[in-house]
C-alpha cells in the first residue's frame, strides 16, 4: 500500500509525533508549519490523546493549502513522523485507510473509535 500522502479530499489533519527528546523538534517544527503556511496549530500533547499513541501536536488545513504544507513538512520534519489523514466525518476511515505517512508510520489505537462501530 502507497502510504504517501495524496491530495483527494477537501480538509486535512497532519499529526507530528514525538517523545521527550524531540519535543523541543517538534514544537518548533509546528510553530515554523504555523508561521510559513495557512495551517491552524492546535493543542501540544505531552500524552497520547485519542488514537494517537505517542505525544503529538495537530495542524489543520485544506486541499488549497495541501500541496505546500505537506512536502514543507517532508523537508522540515527530520526524524519525526508525521500522520496526514482526511476529515471525512468517517473518522475510522480516517485513521485507517486513509491514513497517509511522512516518516515511519505509527500503530494507532483505533480501538478507541470501537463504540462507533455500533
Amino acid at each position: 500500500m502507497d502510504l504517501t500522502p495524496k491530495n483527494d479530499f477537501e480538509k486535512y489533519h497532519a499529526h507530528i509525533y514525538f517523545a521527550e527528546d524531540s519535543a523541543d523538534q517538534a514544537h518548533q517544527l509546528c510553530l515554523d508549519a504555523w508561521t510559513a503556511c495557512h495551517v491552524a496549530l492546535g493543542r501540544f500533547h505531552r500524552k497520547p490523546v485519542g488514537p494517537h499513541p505517542v505525544w503529538s501536536c495537530q495542524l489543520s488545513f485544506d486541499k488549497d493549502e495541501f500541496d505546500r504544507i505537506v512536502p514543507w513538512l517532508d523537508e522540515h520534519r527530520g526524524e519525526l513522523s508525521v500522520l496526514v489523514h482526511p476529515l471525512t466525518g468517517d473518522v475510522i476511515a480516517e485513521h485507517t485507510t486513509d491514513a497517509r505517512w511522512l516518516g515511519e508510520p505509527v500503530e494507532l489505537n483505533v480501538e478507541v473509535f470501537d463504540a462507533l462501530k455500533k
